[in-house]
């Protein structure tokens, strides 16, 4: 456990899970980074565990930024990652029974993290817990040790999008499932605890009915957003943020330019609530 410190807190981050809205992350690792304040531990779900590991990995807000531009702000990029991340063999992709509707997202990973993400968690600059989710075990699972690659893609392994993900034994699917703002994994780590929640809500489009799809995930959003009330009952983080991605829907990469512009007041709203988690300290300790 961190000594508490009033004139120089340490800070730990729980990057919530959301899909394509968890790029609004990107914000609030530029307003660490501005602020001058490194993490002493991460933790993450789904986008978040990815973005965290970015973090982790030594990237800086500006790095994640100008990748993630780079990559997703042009279709022809994107569409040439995914083309490297196919099958490599009809028996590849027969493995397990042939799946039409799901994408093996450790070969899309592999295809689209950059290469500053190391292989193993022993690697990382800054201590990392992701989440997944044990489907077999009915439990979280939370993995900080060995293959990094494996837990990223067990934690983003979206249901009926991506296939599971097998690993130590284990069935292993979307660590949002169970656990959409891990905060509670950094409890006594560091002084002050910030957390990003991005899971958004389903949100109502005039003249329009919600496809099955748009159900699917907005029914996940309704069951992660009681995961989440259920928790802040018990705990609350330090500071909690939540910007404003509810029009975003989970698979929207290609959308990057309009979450960024959509998002980017969440970075004051961050450096201002540091200012006051730290004053609140100073008062308490005087």
């Amino acid at each position: 456990m961190t000594a508490p410190s009033a004139t120089s807190p340490t800070f730990a981050v729980a990057f919530g899970g959301g899909g394509a809205r968890g790029l609004a992350h990107i914000h609030v690792i530029e307003a660490l980074d501005e602020l001058g304040i490194r993490p002493v531990f991460i933790a993450g779900s789904s986008i978040g565990a990815i973005m965290g590991a970015g973090m982790a990995a030594g990237m800086t807000g500006r790095d994640i930024h100008t990748y993630a531009r780079d990559v997703l702000g042009h279709r022809a990029e994107v569409a040439s990652r995914m083309w490297k991340a196919r099958p490599s063999s009809i028996g590849e992709m027969m493995n397990g029974g042939l799946r039409i509707s799901q994408f093996n997202v450790e070969r899309i990973l592999k295809a689209f993290l950059p290469e500053a993400i190391p292989a193993r968690f022993a690697d990382l600059r800054i201590p990392l817990r992701v989440t997944a989710t044990d489907y077999f075990g009915h439990e979280l699972a939370v993995l900080e040790q060995g293959d990094l690659s494996s837990a990223l893609a067990a934690s983003a392994a979206i249901p009926a999008v991506f296939r599971p993900v097998r690993r130590g034994g284990r069935l292993l699917i979307d660590g949002g499932i169970y656990n959409p703002v891990p905060f509670d994994l950094l409890e006594g780590v560091a002084d002050i605890v910030i957390a990003i929640d991005v899971v958004g809500w389903p949100e109502e489009i005039s003249g329009s009915h919600p496809t099955s799809i748009d159900l699917m995930f907005g029914a996940t959003q309704l069951m992660m957003q009681s995961i989440i009330a259920t928790k802040l009952r018990a705990r609350h983080p330090d500071i909690l943020l939540r910007p404003p991605v509810s029009r975003f829907r989970a698979l929207d990469f290609l959308k990057v330019e309009a979450v960024l512009a959509e998002t980017v007041a969440i970075k004051d709203e961050l450096k201002r609530a540091v200012d006051e988690a730290i004053a609140a300290r100073r008062k308490l300790h005087a």
